[in-house]
C-alpha cells in the first residue's frame, strides 16, 4: 500500500511539474524574401508537432540543433557547395525566460539544388543568457511543399537585377573628376610650354 502511494504520488508530481529542462519550441515565425508581396506567418506549434506548418518549419530546417546544443550533431559549420537559390529570412519568436520573448533569425534556402538548406548564425542570445550553437541543416521536400502551400512561389523567383549602388556611383563620378582635371592639367602645360 505505501509502495502504491509512493508510485502515485511520484507520478502527480511528473504530471504537475513540467521539467524545465526540456528545449522550447518557437511560438511563431515570419518569413520575407524575393516572390512575396508580405511578410508570410507560419502558425501551428513549434514543439513536437510535425504536422502543424510551424512545426513543419522547426522540424524540416533544424530548429533544435540550431538553437541548442545536441549531440551528435547534426549541423554542419561549412555552407553547402550546392547552388542554393534565393535567400529567404525567418524570424522566430521563442517564448520563455525571465527577459521575456526571445528572437531567432535564420536564413532559408527553399530552392536550393540538393534540398532546401538553413542557416542560423552562432552566438544569437535565447532569453538572455543562452548562446545558440548555429550552424547550416539540409532539410527536405516536406518542407519546400509546405512552404509553397503557405505562399512561396512553386518555382524560384527570377534573379533581381542590380542597379548600380550609390558607393559605385560616387567611385565612378571620383574617378571622372580625377580624369577630367588630369586632362586639363595635361593642357595647361601644353600650351604654357607653346607660348615660350
Amino acid at each position: 500500500m505505501r509502495r502504491s502511494m509512493l508510485l502515485a504520488a511520484a507520478l502527480t508530481a511528473l504530471l504537475l511539474f513540467p521539467t524545465t529542462a526540456t528545449a522550447k519550441g518557437p511560438s511563431a515565425a515570419t518569413i520575407s524574401g524575393p516572390g512575396l508581396s508580405h511578410a508570410l506567418t507560419i502558425e501551428g506549434f513549434g514543439e513536437g508537432d510535425s504536422t502543424s506548418p510551424l512545426g513543419i518549419l522547426v522540424t524540416e530546417t533544424g530548429f533544435f540543433p540550431q538553437a541548442f546544443e545536441q549531440t551528435p550533431s547534426s549541423t554542419t559549420r561549412s555552407r553547402p557547395a550546392d547552388r542554393l537559390g534565393p535567400r529567404y529570412d525567418v524570424k522566430y519568436t521563442v517564448p520563455g525566460g525571465s527577459n521575456g520573448d526571445s528572437t531567432l533569425r535564420q536564413v532559408l534556402y527553399p530552392y536550393a539544388v540538393n534540398g532546401p538548406a538553413s542557416y542560423m548564425a552562432p552566438g544569437q542570445k535565447l532569453w538572455g543568457t543562452q548562446s545558440v550553437p548555429g550552424g547550416w541543416y539540409r532539410g527536405t521536400a516536406t518542407l519546400k511543399g509546405m512552404l509553397v502551400k503557405e505562399g512561396l512561389p512553386a518555382k524560384a523567383p527570377a534573379p533581381t537585377k542590380r542597379t548600380a549602388s550609390g558607393r559605385v556611383v560616387a567611385v565612378a563620378a571620383g574617378a571622372g573628376v580625377a580624369f577630367a582635371a588630369a586632362a586639363l592639367g595635361l593642357l595647361y602645360r601644353r600650351r604654357r610650354s607653346t607660348r615660350r
